[in-house]
Order: C-alpha cells, then sequence, then structure tokens
C-alpha cells in the first residue's frame, strides 16, 4: 500500500536559498502593479526596456503590451503606438477580429476554445462538452 501513497508537496517545504517572487499576479492582487486606463487594466509583468504588461478587460486577459523609451507596441502586430491605450485597443480589436475569423469557418470551438467564453455564453450542448472533456496531460511529471 506504501508504493500507491500520493504526497503532497508545499512551497513552504521546499524553501530556496533565494527568496521566491510571485509572477503574473492578477490585477486584484495587492501587490501587483496596476494602471487602469479607459476601460483596460494593465499589469506589470517584468522588464526594464521594454516594459512588459498584460491587458485585462474585465476579468480576462487580452494578451501583452510592451513600453519602450520611444512607443508602445502589442504582442501581434508591428505598429507602434504613440499611447498604452492605443497599443491595448490595437490588442483588443485584434482579439475580437481572431474570434470571429475562426468562429466563421464553421467548425465549432475545441473545448480549450470553449473555457476562454464567458461562462453566460456557452450553450447548454457546450457546457455538456466541457462536462465530458478530460484534457490530455502530455507533461506531467511525479515526485
Amino acid at each position: 500500500m506504501a508504493q500507491n501513497m500520493i504526497t503532497t508537496f508545499s512551497l513552504q517545504e521546499a524553501q530556496l536559498d533565494e527568496p521566491t517572487e510571485k509572477i503574473l499576479l492578477p490585477p486584484t492582487d495587492p501587490n501587483a502593479e496596476v494602471q487602469e486606463i479607459s476601460g483596460y487594466k494593465l499589469v506589470y509583468v517584468n522588464g526594464a526596456c521594454p516594459r512588459t504588461y498584460r491587458v485585462y478587460t474585465d476579468d480576462s486577459m487580452l494578451g501583452v503590451i510592451f513600453q519602450h523609451i520611444t512607443h508602445w507596441s502589442n504582442a501581434v502586430d508591428k505598429i507602434r503606438y504613440a499611447e498604452s491605450v492605443d497599443a491595448a485597443v490595437g490588442l483588443d480589436n485584434f482579439m475580437k477580429v481572431a474570434r470571429v475569423s475562426t468562429t466563421a469557418t464553421g467548425e465549432p470551438p475545441t473545448e480549450e476554445e470553449l473555457f476562454d467564453k464567458e461562462f453566460d455564453a456557452l450553450t447548454s450542448d457546450e457546457w455538456e462538452r466541457l462536462r465530458k472533456y478530460v484534457p490530455q496531460a502530455k507533461h506531467l511529471v511525479t515526485a
């Protein structure tokens, strides 16, 4: 029986010599560096030049934008923007077009794509698909 035991691993048990930093803090975390701009929240991730920010609208993350010395850019186009809000809007518009183009193909969305939809927008058939969905774990490592 001892060979079938599953042990839990906690971060407290694995104290490292160096203090660990929290990464990818959500915009609601009191330690997150958050900038609010015209309907978007920018959460600082890392970097000095460029500084990297995750862009949120409501509670959904759109992607990332970058603050360079002379301009802003986003992770989806090659445009240089003067303001952070312009880079965020460009990212948002790109993501909306990408969503429309994937749904316009007539193919039903994959289960992974369904996870990106808002809960209220899911149909009963989609809920049923997600209920039966078993993700394929390809890179699990046991301790």
